[in-house]
């Protein structure tokens, strides 16, 4: 487990830095490029979606040719399409480089967890996926809090910038982490087998309801994001740094739960975990819908990350017992359906906004997602 942690989790965070960091600086985007926080908002989805979109295809690639190996490429290709969104001279190019970002970060957690998988046994599995979350968890804090101030000293494109470099940083870590390591076999990829698998993983009663789930958990918790800054603007409670804040605090309350993972599952066992992560989800999605002052907007940040990760750490570890032959396809499918809800939330969320507001929006939010938990905490692990 701590060599996996060594070698691939400088690139776990690198890539979840680079997911959320243009999320507190979408009004300012906007600004520049004369365009709608709406709009701007969409480069939220131009990352997930190509993510979500490249996973049916890299799980095979990593089962045929090599997870390690995979996981190099696109590190190093992230580190280089991170430095052109930077230097992007319209709002469609840095689309462009944002959605070749997001496919080329696709390699990085999913891979990651099925290298996990393989290596410890499923007794400690939910606790060892819960040290590689710490990685992803520390890079959506540094994506969100560090959104803001650095946005303040070398604008937008600083923020990316500055995630060009983590990505650098984190193909360097792997690189050295791997010498020594055993060569991994490969075999040739054939898109006929690789189908083949995909039929027999879908082919597991539990595999449609869990892709189902993590894709709905997905846009409830990650899709009002975008929407944080514009709703402090509107109440006077803060704006783009104050907002960074807020999804800064989401990881805060992420680490909090990985502390305390491995008590909290053997007092109340997964179904308990996954309860408390519905009601404490619900409470802190209600907590935005009417957040008065910064705080208010912070606290429901951290209870957020902790019902997120309640949630989603027993997600993860079903995903990984779907297929033992095929655990790279399996994670892969897992993350499609998780970023294909991703990139579909802030979308929902708009036509909220635009309809009813997104403060009844994120209410309804609250309650689908405790009734998300209970379903989950019902079906058998």
């Amino acid at each position: 487990m701590r060599r996996v942690l060594a070698m691939y989790g400088p690139a776990v965070f690198a890539g979840a830095l680079a997911t959320r960091a243009t999320d507190p600086v979408v009004a300012e985007i906007a600004a520049d490029f004369g365009t709608t926080a709406a709009q701007a908002a969409l480069l939220g989805t131009a990352y997930t979606l190509p993510f979500a979109l490249v996973q049916p295809i890299l799980g095979p690639i990593a089962d045929s040719v090599g997870k390690r190996r995979v996981v190099t490429i696109c590190i190093a290709l992230l580190a280089v399409l991170l430095l052109g969104a930077a230097l992007a001279a319209s709002l469609g190019w840095l689309m462009a480089f944002r959605a070749l970002s997001g496919a080329a970060a696709g390699g990085m957690m999913p891979l990651t967890l099925a290298i996990m998988g393989d290596a410890v046994p499923l007794k400690d599995r939910q606790v060892a996926l819960s040290r590689i979350l710490v990685f992803g968890i520390s890079g959506q804090i540094a994506g969100g809090a560090m959104a803001g101030p650095v946005a303040a000293l070398a604008g937008w494109r600083g923020v990316l910038v500055l995630c060009a470099v983590s990505a650098a940083a984190g193909l360097l870590a792997l690189l050295l982490a791997a010498r020594g390591a055993p060569a991994e076999p490969v075999t040739r990829y054939d898109p006929v087998i690789a189908a083949k698998r995909y039929r027999t993983i879908l082919q597991n009663p539990s595999a449609i309801p869990l892709y189902a789930t993590v894709a709905v958990e997905g846009a409830l918790v990650f899709g009002s994001f975008p929407f944080l800054a514009t709703l402090m603007m509107d109440r006077g409670i803060g704006g783009t740094a104050e907002a960074g804040y807020a999804i800064g605090a989401f990881g805060a309350g992420g680490l909090l739960y990985a502390a305390v993972a491995r008590p909290l599952l053997g007092r109340f066992g997964q179904a308990g975990v996954v309860r408390i992560g519905g009601g404490l989800g619900a409470a802190a999605l209600a907590g935005f819908a009417v957040a008065g002052a910064l705080w208010v907007a912070a606290l429901a940040g951290v209870l957020l990350g902790m019902a997120f990760y309640m949630i989603h750490n027993a997600i993860q570890t079903r995903a990984t017992e779907l297929s033992q032959a095929f655990r790279g396809s399996a994670i892969s499918l897992h993350a499609f359906s998780f970023f294909a809800g991703q990139s579909l939330g802030p979308i929902a969320f708009g036509l909220g906004a635009a309809t009813v507001g997104l403060g009844p929006s994120l209410g309804l939010a609250a309650v689908l997602l405790a009734a998300l938990a209970w379903l989950l905490a019902r079906r058998p692990a």
